[in-house]
Order: C-alpha cells, then structure tokens, then sequence
C-alpha cells in the first residue's frame, strides 16, 4: 500500500489536473473554435439574406425603370410621327 505525504498527494493531485487538461483542452479548443466559426457564418447568412432581398428590390427598380423609359420613348416616337404626319398634309 502506498502512504500519502503531503508531497506525494500534491503531486499526484497536480499530475491528475495535468492529465485532465491535456486530455480535455483539445476538445475545449474545438467547441471554441465551433462557436466562433457558426457565429461567424451566421453573421454572413444573414448578410447574404439582406443583400439577396436588396437585390430583388434594385432588379424591380431596374424593371421599372425599363418600363417607364419604353413608354415614354413609344411616347416621344409617336408624338414625332404625329408632328411630321400633321405637316405633311
């Protein structure tokens, strides 16, 4: 039977806490590293989220536009051909 000391209990206490953090210090490493990585991609979806919705906001701006500047040009044409067909006559 081994007689404990004090020494020889403080060491061995020391080299337990040694073996425990050696063994569980990768895995807190990860999990860390996990949480940072997932808020990190979070923090970009909802990024691309918003830069999506923006972009289905400017392509209907963009829709619009082309649609009121061929009104206008079919406006602008045919307030032309009626100028010329009136003085023609």
């Amino acid at each position: 039977m081994i007689k404990l000391n004090p020494k020889k209990s403080l060491l061995i206490v020391l080299s337990l806490l040694l073996i425990t953090l050696v063994l569980y210090f990768p895995k807190i490493y990860l999990i860390n590293n996990i949480y940072y990585v997932s808020k990190d991609i979070n923090k970009m979806y909802s990024h691309y989220i918003s830069l999506k919705e923006e972009n289905k906001f400017l392509a209907q701006q963009l829709e619009d536009m082309k649609f009121k500047n061929q009104i206008e040009d079919s406006l602008i044409i045919y307030s032309i051909e009626g100028n010329y067909g009136t003085k023609s006559n």
